[in-house]
């Protein structure tokens, strides 16, 4: 079994164990910035699914011994390992990603490693309750118990951090883990893994299997997984949910992020923010800022400043210690923005910057951020999560018609309002279906521990990520009754 150039083993983790497929297939892990090949990171087979199922069935009870207090040393455990490693993994995963090394993967790391402290301290605090009976000889309290075996499938745009906060959390419940990181980006997700592994979880708490979809589906439908924790498309998360039958799911979706700049918003700052929340990641998160609704009286002073701020941001080679963000991750997100750009010109849109992949580097996946003003309803880049660096632009006459065309949407994540009214700022808290409002801050503005997910009636997922949230989500609510007399 091989491993990278940070130590990063290749091949799959089953049962404590690092090991070759039971066939030869490969997934290559190909360098966006250059095409180069970073690695080839063993696939798993149906018989190797089976294999890490059944290891993480068997590591269910050594789990299970283990007290919170027990399991909160292990994530603080797992948080230092990633701090020791994190130059290494950095570039690592710069060179898998494509991701901005100075400007993204380091903060990356910081934050995944904060991630299993957070999960680590909420693990100690699982508190529950008693409460009263109608029967003066009952005591009826409340426990927490894991869920099970947790299945997490997770995307290329967060390689560590959104398994990390899926991950933090199982284990932080008591569950056992199989894990299928992104095929774009499986290095990351491996080294994550590792780290649980050294720092001393029982054998098969963890495991790591590697492949395209026909991998994850033969995870999420195995008989021996009790939970599916999934981040990604609405399209995949559909699929997952329709094959999953009634097993427990934590899903987060697709967002498609809008961000309303008022008359009376503070204009530079509106400006500097869409123009962060389009291109931090090359603009492939799910709370980017994928719609920018100007309300029609400031368009004109608002462009301006907008596009001033867009020049801003360094587009390029994403080791470069200058470059703010670097090339997409792969083929399909850069086709969907040549898709999402060509049709909104062809609609009637106007290109005010980018337009076209960028020429002059190592390979075609360097997308400028593309401006376009006019976009409708009709679009696709206003219907359709783009997930590239892409500003379309949408004026609104009055707050009504701002929500209206926010809330024309069946992917409800985040949204950002920029208003210097309190009142105002209520209204859209209020009527916005998203499941989280930002009031004069960026859509891309996250933290670890408050809960993230998505609207009730849209797309977009349940459950929600972050802090306790996770840990109350990956764990069953039970209650005892006990006869005193």
């Amino acid at each position: 079994m091989d491993t990278t150039k940070a130590g990063t083993p290749t091949g799959l983790l089953i049962a404590g164990e690092w090991r070759d497929g039971t066939s030869d297939a490969v997934v290559a892990v190909e360098n966006p910035a250059d095409t180069t090949i970073v690695a080839e990171v063993a696939a798993a087979s149906a018989a190797d699914v089976d294999a890490a199922v059944a290891a993480a069935v068997e590591a269910g009870p050594a789990m299970a011994r283990l007290t919170e207090f027990e399991r909160a040393e292990l994530l603080h455990a797992v948080a230092d390992l990633l701090d020791e490693r994190a130059d290494a993994l950095a570039v690592q995963m710069t060179a898998e990603s494509g991701k901005a090394l100075a400007a993204e993967t380091r903060d990356e790391l910081v934050e995944s490693a904060e991630i299993f402290r957070l999960a680590a301290e909420e693990t100690k605090r699982l508190e529950t309750h008693v409460m009263p009976s109608i029967e003066r000889t009952k005591r009826v309290f409340t426990h927490r118990k894991p869920v099970g075996v947790y299945a997490l499938l997770t995307p290329f745009n967060f390689p560590m951090n959104i398994p990390a906060e899926l991950l933090a959390a199982a284990l932080g419940g008591g569950n056992t883990v199989v894990m299928k990181p992104s095929e774009s980006t499986p290095l990351s997700g491996s080294a994550l893994a590792q780290a649980v592994a050294d720092a001393g979880f029982p054998a098969g708490a963890v495991n790591v299997v590697h492949g395209r979809g026909d991998v994850g589906a033969a995870l999420t439908t195995h008989a021996g997984v009790d939970g599916i924790g999934f981040v990604g498309s609405a399209d995949t998360a559909e699929a997952i949910v329709r094959a999953a039958g009634l097993k427990r799911t934590l899903i987060e979706a697709s967002g498609n992020g809008p961000q309303i700049v008022c008359d009376d918003a503070d204009l530079a700052r509106a400006a500097e923010a869409a123009v962060f929340g389009a291109t931090f990641v090359a603009g492939q998160c799910c709370v980017a800022t994928e719609r920018l609704f100007v309300q029609e009286s400031v368009k004109d002073e608002f462009l301006s400043l907008l596009l001033a701020a867009a020049a801003e941001p360094v587009l390029g080679d994403p080791m470069a210690l200058d470059t703010s963000y670097g090339p997409v991750n792969n083929e399909t997100v850069a086709a969907r923005m040549d898709a999402h750009v060509a049709d909104a010109v062809s609609s009637g849109a106007t290109l005010l910057a980018g337009g076209a992949r960028a020429t002059g580097f190592a390979s075609d996946l360097y997308w400028p951020l593309t401006v376009l003003d006019g976009v409708t309803s009709s679009m696709a880049a206003f219907r359709e999560e783009t997930f590239g660096p892409i500003l379309p632009i949408t004026t609104f006459t009055d707050d009504d018609e701002a929500v209206r065309l926010a809330n024309d949407s069946r992917l409800g994540l985040q949204a950002a309002v920029f208003t210097s009214s309190l009142s105002r700022a209520y209204r859209y808290i209020d009527d916005l279906r998203v499941g989280t409002v930002l009031v004069n801050e960026s859509t891309n503005f996250w933290e670890q521990h408050p809960p993230f997910g998505g609207a009730g009636g849209t797309r977009t997922g349940w459950g929600r990520i972050g802090g306790k949230y996770t840990l109350q989500d990956m764990t069953d609510l039970r209650t005892a009754v006990i006869d005193v007399r």
